[in-house]
């Protein structure tokens, strides 16, 4: 058994993210010592021993390495998955166990005084869609008109104030970006909360990808009706850009960022054809490696350095 030496990088990811595997292999080619699992491994696989002594003190296991929680110098938080528990228990059993497991381990880990890309807390405040809308209009990002509503009265009434064609999108899991007719509001809106928000006029849209204070940003151009509307729905008809980030939004996005504690961050606008940049989210672990792969940008490159930095918000 091999021991992760100290300044460790901590991975959290599964283990099919080719993602994580492009800045392993940095953190590989620079020497950075790395240990990498995910958390569907715990309680099975791996092994959470802490005690609590000036914070928390001990080691994951997984049979073939340990990591010394005190000599982790940064955490890559990417893609984990839920904790793969035993066969042969009750549904109550499987309930009580996953949410002991979520709070020890997470609470745990979670509590380590180091760098994070990005700290779990910190993504699930900025993934609430209304409220880095709402940060983004303080901030002067220009998002587009919006409501939350499972009221389809006050849908259609939005709608016609708006006076424009109105587009609805997940708040959650992601699901395509549709545009709706006021009509089709009707008693199924009531079933949940829905967003709805106005149609910008789009040139393009731009796909910015934030690193510590790096900058990487691309035009993305649709080719077909349905990618004009979410370029997500047709990746073949697209064609990428890099392009340059204006003074003002840079300044506002960083803003933004530091509001929300983020280190990491994948931001969507839409470029008006008068060549206005309008917020429309941000996804704080957000995919970006076919965006490097279309462009050459270092992104991979850029997330390793900063692992290998660490920064303190603790010790370090």
């Amino acid at each position: 058994m091999t021991v992760a030496a100290e300044g460790s990088v901590l991975v959290l990811t599964n283990r099919l993210d080719a993602t994580a595997d492009s800045v392993v292999s940095w953190l590989n080619d620079r020497g950075v010592p790395v240990f990498r699992c995910d958390t569907a491994e715990f309680p099975q696989e791996l092994t959470l021993s802490a005690t609590l002594k000036d914070g928390w003190n001990g080691v994951l296991d997984n049979g073939v390495r340990r990591l010394d929680l005190s000599d982790v110098r940064a955490v890559y938080y990417r893609r984990p998955e839920e904790f793969r528990l035993p066969g042969g228990m009750s549904e109550a059993e499987r309930r009580f166990a996953a949410a002991q497991s979520r709070a020890g381990f997470l609470g745990v880990v979670a509590s380590l005084p180091c760098l994070w890309i990005n700290h779990p807390a910190r993504e699930q405040q900025a993934n609430y869609k209304p409220w880095q809308l709402r940060a983004a209009e303080e901030l002067g990002l220009n998002p587009p008109r919006s409501i939350v509503t499972n009221d389809p009265v006050s849908g259609r009434k939005f709608a016609a104030d708006v006076g424009a064609p109105i587009i609805t999108k997940s708040l959650g899991s992601p699901v395509d970006t549709v545009v709706v007719e006021p009509d089709e509001f009707d008693d199924s809106v009531r079933l949940c909360a829905h967003l709805f928000q106005e149609w910008v006029d789009k040139a393009h849209e731009v796909r910015l990808t934030v690193v510590g204070s790096r900058f990487f940003a691309v035009e993305i151009h649709a080719g077909s009706d349905a990618a004009r509307v979410d370029w997500r729905t047709d990746y073949g008809s697209l064609t990428y850009r890099p392009t340059v980030v204006p003074e003002a939004v840079r300044l506002r996005v960083k803003a933004f960022m530091r509001q929300f504690q983020l280190t990491f961050g994948a931001f969507d606008f839409v470029v008006t054809p008068e060549g206005a940049w309008r917020f429309l989210e941000v996804n704080a672990n957000g995919q970006w490696h076919w965006i490097e792969q279309e462009t050459g940008m270092p992104i991979a490159r850029s997330i390793a350095e900063l692992l290998e930095k660490g920064t303190a918000n603790g010790s370090r």
